[in-house]
Parts: C-alpha cells; sequence; structure tokens
C-alpha cells in the first residue's frame, strides 16, 4: 500500500493550529509517525484542515438528487462539493413521491455500499412536514409517515440516516419508532410550538433543519422552534450562512445561546454550485431561478442555495466574527459530532485523510478524501 507523506506549514487539527507539522497517509488514514526527513514529502503550502461535511446538500455541478437518483448523480455532487473543501455529505431527498425515495435509498445503498467517496448516508427532508411551514416543498407530496416510508427508514444498508419532520404532524410514537430504527429525527419545516417541539426531543430528535427558516418563530409568549432549538443543550442546529437565510444579527445570536459545539454550518445547496447555471426545472412546472448568490422559485419562496462549505466559513469569520479555528469546528468537528462519524472532522492521529488545503483568503487550494486527491 502506498504511503504518501506530506509537510503542512500551518495545519489545523481540529483544536489547535500547528505549524510545519509533517504526516503520512496510508490506507486512506493519519498518521505522525513520520521521519521529517524524508526526501518524498510533499509540501502543502496553504491550511490545511479537516474536510468539512454539509448534512443537508440537495445538489450540485448541474445534479439534482430529486431529478437524477443515482450513483452518477451522488458522484456528481460530491466532485462539485469537493472544490469547495466537502469531504462528507449527506445527499437531501426533498419531500417527493415514494417511487422517488425508493430510487433515492437504492442509489445511496449502492455508493455505501462500493464505498462511493464523499457519500456518508441519506437526508430525506420531508415528507412529513408542515403545510403552513413547507417553504418551497411541494405540498401535493407531504404526507403523515406511512408504512411505505417505514420500510424505507427500516433499511440498514443506507449509511446514516436522517429525517427533517414536523413534530406536529408526526406522532411521539412515529418519533421513537425512527429513533430505534437508527434514524436521525431534525426538527424543521415545522409550525409546532414550544411544548410539541421539546415533547419530540425527549423521545429522541436531535437536530434543527436550518435553524430560523421554516419553522415557527420566538415570540414572547410562545417560544417556538426557534426557542427549543435554542433552549436545549443536547440538539444540533444546522445554520445557513449565505446572507440570505439568516440576518447576520439572528445567527451572532444563535452562535452566542446555543451550547457551543452544537451549531453546525449546512449549504442547502442546489445543482447551480460549481457551475454558472442560472436557473434548473423544480416540481409543479416551477423553475428555480438564480440571481448572483440567492436562488428563489418561480412562486417566490427561497429554494435552497448556490452555497458551498468553503464559502460558509468565509462567511462566518467575515460576517459573523466568529474565530477561525471555531468557524472551521463548524464546518467540519461539530456535524462529525452530531453524524457519529468519530473519526472524521479532525486531523488527529488515525483520523480519515479527509483534508481540505484553504489560501490565505480561505479558498479551496485542494481537496482530498481517504488521502486521494479530488
Amino acid at each position: 500500500m502506498t504511503t504518501h507523506v506530506y509537510r503542512a506549514n500551518k495545519l489545523f487539527d481540529g483544536f489547535d493550529f500547528k505549524e510545519n507539522v509533517c504526516f503520512t497517509v496510508k490506507s486512506g488514514k493519519i498518521s505522525f509517525d513520520v521521519d521529517a526527513h524524508n526526501d518524498a514529502i510533499v509540501t502543502l503550502s496553504g491550511l490545511v484542515v479537516p474536510g468539512f461535511i454539509d448534512v443537508q446538500v440537495n445538489g450540485g455541478g448541474g445534479a439534482f438528487f430529486n431529478a437524477q437518483r443515482s450513483t452518477e448523480c451522488l458522484e456528481k455532487m460530491v466532485l462539485a462539493h469537493g472544490q469547495f473543501g466537502s469531504t462528507a455529505l449527506m445527499p437531501t431527498l426533498i419531500t417527493d413521491k415514494i417511487e422517488v425515495m425508493k430510487e433515492a435509498a437504492d442509489a445511496t445503498a449502492q455508493a455505501v455500499e462500493n464505498k462511493q467517496k464523499g457519500i456518508v448516508g441519506i437526508h430525506f427532508e420531508g415528507p412529513h412536514l408542515s403545510h403552513p411551514k413547507k417553504g418551497t416543498h411541494s405540498e401535493q407530496f407531504i404526507r403523515p409517515i406511512s408504512e411505505e416510508e417505514f420500510a424505507i427508514y427500516a433499511r440498514q444498508d443506507l449509511g446514516i440516516k436522517m429525517v427533517t419532520l414536523a413534530p406536529e404532524t408526526v406522532p411521539l410514537e412515529d418519533i421513537r419508532r425512527l429513533v430505534a430504527l437508527g434514524v436521525k429525527v431534525s426538527i424543521g419545516h415545522s409550525n409546532a410550538d414550544f411544548d410539541t417541539t421539546m415533547a419530540a426531543l425527549r423521545v429522541g430528535a436531535d437536530g434543527f433543519t436550518h435553524l430560523f427558516n421554516a419553522m415557527s418563530a420566538f415570540t414572547s409568549r410562545e417560544p417556538g422552534v426557534v426557542g427549543a432549538a435554542l433552549w436545549d443543550d443536547n440538539s444540533w442546529c444546522g445554520l445557513i450562512v449565505d446572507g440570505h437565510h439568516v440576518h447576520s444579527t439572528s445567527a451572532k445570536l444563535a452562535i452566542r445561546t446555543k451550547q457551543r459545539g452544537k451549531i453546525m454550518l449546512v449549504t442547502d445547496a442546489m445543482p447551480p454550485v460549481g457551475t454558472d447555471d442560472t436557473e434548473f426545472d423544480f416540481f409543479d412546472g416551477r423553475k428555480v431561478i438564480r440571481t448572483g448568490t440567492r436562488l428563489n422559485s418561480t412562486t417566490g419562496e427561497l429554494a435552497g442555495s448556490v452555497l458551498d462549505m468553503s464559502s460558509a466559513v468565509r462567511n462566518t469569520v467575515n460576517e459573523l466574527d466568529v474565530s477561525l479555528g471555531e468557524s472551521l469546528r463548524m464546518a467540519s468537528l461539530y456535524p462529525a459530532q452530531y453524524l457519529g462519524l468519530k473519526s472524521k472532522g479532525h486531523l488527529l492521529e488515525g483520523a480519515d485523510a479527509d483534508f481540505v488545503v484553504l489560501d490565505e483568503q480561505l479558498f479551496t487550494q485542494s481537496t482530498y478524501i481517504t488521502g486521494h486527491q479530488l
């Protein structure tokens, strides 16, 4: 097995910044047991950081998971987002027909079996959502959980399984059942009150999908889903830092309020990421139109984003005044902890060799997954 030896002029291991660090990559793992005088050392001149982990990505490279349920689609998504430092994705299927869910699950299972680079599981965002908070999701496909959906969620060949649901539309016993099946239940597209949301957390829900967006707001007399998300110390929140989904002050307040380590950067990315495309076909005869860094459905709603993870990190540093180390953890370590990926999200001894080289402006220079450069 080939061993590659690197010297990082500067390295962030997920916890600390270090200088002039040598490491080896063998069998897809990192080791610091290396001869620093090895003539074969390759110098990495930028800042080496843990690969970014995105738990909510609908498409990229022109591919849309709902439209192309295949390993080829997943490969396009990984390559597109890999340009921007993402080394692990949760391909996300938004609300759709049961047949589409089955095909997406089959594609994910094939990718997991083949150890396809960058694919760690699947995120079903819907279809068990709230009509008042559906956002751009297609209302015709929103529905309760049936045994057909449970059969998909029960599969053991999908890697990490994640379902976004509205707890006011799903009985607590169904949430318990999902958790017992190994599903990570995230609350989103929900108009639930505070008590209903807290009840879902008590039976095993542990996440909130795109904090502030498509969820009942925090008010004086009713904290809503947002209040529960910020109050609960044991759950994680995804945050879209693209300048469109969340006001910078709201994002700063959430980061200041929420338990440290429980907010993770997500993109909610759509097909145009990594392309110059300005529109794509959506549901119900609609299109999604790109205007600069913003995506809107032709019916007006925000429809995901063209955000990438290195941009999310830059925005968090530059617009939210979060330290570089913490911003990087929000893109790597914290999502890894949420997903239970113990060998990802950091660059300690024995970690997966998923790393990114950033320049001084935090743009991605190169990306490595299991030690292989994309």
